[in-house]
């Protein structure tokens, strides 16, 4: 069974940071992809920022600049690092792995969310 955590959000004004990290444990085999979304009340589920297992990165045009994924495979940890955040920035913020269990059973699993708000 694999279980991803989130941890590092909460309510920060507008101009601040803050760093998300989101740790898997479980029957892991090896991690590909790691992937952070958001989800804004009454909006659909989006994708932030993505790594690779090789590390190559893509994000989002809102958060270009702003926001940087890192990973940690020994720790099987991702990290979203937001600074100069913004009202629009929040939401729930979830994490997303491919991974390869030691079952040899490959899937997508999800974080539970972890709530940012940016506000005055």
């Amino acid at each position: 069974q694999v279980q991803l955590v989130e941890s590092g959000g909460g309510l920060v004004q507008p101009g601040g940071s803050l760093r998300l990290s989101c740790a898997a444990s479980g029957s892991i085999f090896s991690i590909n992809a790691m992937r952070w979304y958001r989800q804004a009340p009454g909006k659909q589920r989006d994708l932030v920022a993505a790594i690779t297992s090789s590390g190559s990165t893509n994000y989002a045009d809102s958060v270009k600049g702003r926001f940087t994924i890192s990973r940690d495979n020994a720790k099987n940890t991702v990290y979203l690092q937001m600074n100069s955040l913004k009202p629009e920035d929040t939401a729930v913020y979830y994490c997303n792995m491919g991974l390869m269990s030691t079952q040899s059973t490959y899937g997508a699993y999800w974080g539970q969310g972890i709530q940012v708000d940016v506000s005055s």
